[in-house]
């Protein structure tokens, strides 16, 4: 619970602090005086002024931030202090700007949150990560994959000409393709010699309820099972299994994958099975029968209480600086495109609305990703910024976006909205805002309760 809330409290911290420095930034290019740099709501904790008389302030309610600039009111508020003269307006105010620069001030928000995801990108792509590498298993049966003609032991090596270095980015690439019903052309690596499959995706399919690799049959190649635990008083451990053995074989059924070999084990309860395995390289010869088990459904499976897992094979991808900065700036722009195109689908009804989360699932997927180490935490929080800065930009009123739009409207009239107008916006904005979060708590709630009540 303790890694949970620091990691939470980090990320809040630093994508919150990255996106009001933007407004404060360009707000000071721009010659706005800035009154206050707060990141939090409601009673200030610590400030401090600086030598310019901006306040920089730690506020008792973290889930959010704000810059406070001189005068700073609406657009039409601003039209009218400009006209009335410049004595009632400073210079220094943000309302006595032009609108092309509250538009940028408003609109560095956001982009700066889209720039700290392409940072915290390259970072990544510069440090390098271990990852699995894209060789396959054998295609699960009348699957996509197996109508391709993949076979086990393909290495995957392009889809449509993107280069692929790892499982990860398969899994990206395809994701990105996913639902869209075209063809695409995958280049595979078959004991050396590079061939081309065609692979044909879903129509419609909602990435959110399955994995879009075991949607379309691809599975990794996790190499020869091994176990990895043996619960006490089990099938495994009558038998004599122990850790670190090698499964080499079942029922004479040899170059088994750790999925395999589980659906092995369900098929046969109460049925002896022959296994040979490999242990302080000796070869082994046990003989088990799975233990019944009753499924929720009702169906009766097998088990034998051992914890199996597999030695995929794995590729350090890594960039030069040039070339990270650049991949960095690509999978920002690709991240911010899948959001947007997951949010059309779920207006659509094609993906489930079971997918907007709230603080909670934010703060839970935090400490999971800072448990598992930082360069998966790293990920997250880059995850999380282009997010931030997507729902930012959309034109809701109340929200980045929707000052922008405003912006925009007065560009092309050649004056603000009516305050009628913006009055109407801020009541639309403040009620689909108060809807979103009541959804996304909501959700997180029935997250929390079926996990709980699943046994």
């Amino acid at each position: 619970m303790l890694v949970t809330i620091l990691a939470f409290i980090v990320t809040l911290g630093v994508l919150i602090t990255f996106h009001e420095l933007g407004h404060y930034w360009v707000a000071r290019w721009c010659g706005v005086r800035v009154l206050r740099f707060s990141i939090g709501f409601g009673r200030v904790l610590i400030k401090r002024v600086d030598r310019h008389g901006t306040e920089w302030a730690l506020s008792a309610i973290p889930l959010g931030g704000y810059v406070k600039m001189l005068d700073e009111t609406s657009a039409s508020d601003g039209a009218r202090a400009r006209d009335a003269g410049s004595s009632t307006a400073s210079r220094e105010s943000f309302a006595a700007q032009p609108v092309s620069r509250r538009f940028a001030i408003v609109a560095a928000g956001p982009i700066f949150n889209l720039l700290l995801a392409a940072l915290l990108y390259a970072l990544l792509n510069f440090v390098g990560t271990q990852e699995p590498a894209a060789v396959l298993a054998t295609p699960t049966p009348q699957s996509a994959a197996a109508a391709a003609g993949f076979q086990p032991g393909d290495r995957i090596v392009a889809v449509d000409d993107r280069a692929i270095r790892s499982w990860s980015e398969l899994r990206w690439a395809l994701l990105q393709k996913l639902g869209e019903g075209d063809s695409i052309e995958v280049t595979i690596d078959q004991r050396g010699a590079n061939l081309s499959r065609t692979l044909q995706m879903p129509a419609v399919a909602d990435p959110s309820q399955a994995d879009p690799l075991r949607l379309l049959g691809l599975r990794l190649a996790t190499g020869v099972p091994v176990v990895r635990g043996v619960v006490p008083d089990s099938v495994g451990m009558a038998a004599g299994l122990q850790l670190g053995d090698r499964i080499l074989s079942v029922q004479q059924r040899m170059n088994l994958d750790v999925g395999q070999l589980i659906q092995v084990i369900q098929q046969h309860p109460d049925k002896p099975l022959q296994v040979e395995l490999e242990r302080d390289a000796k070869i082994l010869s046990i003989t088990l029968s799975p233990a019944p088990f009753t499924q929720p459904d009702g169906q009766i499976v097998g088990r034998i209480g051992v914890q199996l897992g597999g030695n995929p094979e794995m590729v350090m991808v890594s960039y030069g600086p040039l070339d990270s900065l650049v991949n960095g700036v690509v999978k920002t722009f690709d991240t911010a495109w899948f959001s947007l195109r997951m949010m059309g689908k779920m207006i659509l009804g094609e993906v489930s609305v079971k997918n907007i989360s709230g603080p909670v699932t934010i703060a839970d997927y935090a400490g999971q990703s800072a448990k598992i180490g930082w360069v998966a935490f790293v990920g997250y929080l880059a995850l999380v910024s282009v997010s931030l800065g997507v729902l930012n930009l959309l034109p809701i009123p109340m929200l980045d976006g929707g000052h922008l739009l405003y912006y925009l409207i007065e560009i092309v009239r050649g004056s603000p909205l009516p305050e009628r107008f913006l009055e109407w916006g801020q009541r639309i904005g403040f009620g689909l805002l108060s809807a979103l979060m009541v959804l996304a708590l909501f959700n997180d709630s029935m997250r929390y309760v079926s996990h709980w009540l699943t046994p």
